[in-house]
């Protein structure tokens, strides 16, 4: 929503995410890439995507081999009319070290949001609802609030830090504070993301609760306590993982844990209903990837033959 929110503004080309440094980071002189904390595949298919949208393709991009991040983000632009390049892509926050080191004068505008809030959305956008295998597939609290919160502690480079729960109660004022950092002037347009970004793009991203609003709206911001009402479960495993973390992180984040389930313990007892988005292909996707996996994973003869087919694939398919 707020990448939206920002390239609304006619001096920021904003984009589907392009997964572009994380995979730099780990090309062997900053890490090595066992050690890499992204999906290859997904990396690749976002990749694909983002050099499709560049002004001469993959020229541009064989070019960006001998300067990488600098031609990459100035092509993006030059097609755009607009000055400013923003990338979003939330597994930079597990690199910010190695960002630092590639951009130590770029403007970093750091978006936080209550952790079971983000937990949440993770689990019901990608994992149909599933937290444990959610958690067991991508353990997102605990990898990303040290990371973030250590950032955020860094005052050798120059940040905005954004709550969400604020933008979208008080978006105007976030957004004027944040042209003011980024020394542009505020349009109200920003606020209207939905009429700025009215074409569909491609690309990785949240693709559920993006397109129910056309400005920032909080419907969602309590949404999460529903899922914990109604499932003991998934308290459970909530409880646990914010129990691991640092309370200094937390705290850092501006979700200090004396305050973190205030929204929860208000409704203690209480079961509230859950409303389910619309049944879309995507939702269907996700349903039948998610039933498969746990198929796969219960039944040893169909997770050899899984095994088999795919190094078949493999081998069928190598160049």
């Amino acid at each position: 929503m707020l990448e939206r929110m920002l390239s609304a503004h006619s001096m920021i080309q904003g984009g589907a995410e392009p997964h572009l440094l994380t995979p730099l980071a780990y090309t062997g002189y900053w890490d090595k890439v066992d050690n890499a904390p992204y999906d290859h595949i997904l990396s690749s298919l976002a990749q694909r995507t983002f050099v499709e949208e560049l002004p001469n393709g993959e020229q541009d991009y064989w070019k960006a081999c001998r300067a990488f991040c600098g031609v990459l983000y100035s092509s993006l632009v030059s097609t755009s009319g607009k000055s400013i390049c923003l990338d979003k892509t939330p597994a930079y926050a597990l690199i910010l070290p190695f960002i630092k080191k590639v951009f130590p004068d770029a403007g970093y505008i750091v978006l936080t949001r209550h952790p079971l809030a983000i937990f949440s959305s993770f689990a019901n956008s990608f994992f149909d609802g599933d937290y444990q295998l959610a958690q067991d597939h991508e353990p997102l609290l605990n990898k990303y609030i040290p990371n973030m919160a250590a950032f955020l502690r860094d005052d050798t480079v120059s940040k905005f830090h954004v709550r969400y729960e604020g933008l979208v109660s008080n978006p105007e004022s976030w957004m004027r504070d944040i042209c003011k950092y980024l020394n542009i002037p505020f349009e109200p347009e920003m606020i209207e993301y939905g009429q700025a970004n009215s074409k569909k793009r491609k690309g990785l991203g949240d693709p559920v609760g993006i397109h129910q609003h056309a400005r920032p709206s909080t419907t969602s911001i309590a949404k999460w306590i529903g899922d914990l009402t109604s499932d003991a479960s998934k308290l459970e495993l909530m409880q646990s993982i914010i129990a691991q973390l640092d309370p200094q992180d937390l705290e850092r984040l501006g979700y200090p844990v004396t305050e973190l389930w205030q929204p929860y313990n208000q409704h203690a007892g209480q079961k509230i209903s859950v409303k389910q988005p619309p049944l879309t292909t995507y939702r269907l996707q996700r349903k039948l990837i998610v039933r498969l996996r746990s198929l796969v994973r219960r039944y040893n003869p169909l997770k050899r033959l899984t095994k088999t087919i795919k190094l078949t694939c493999d081998v069928l398919l190598r160049e």
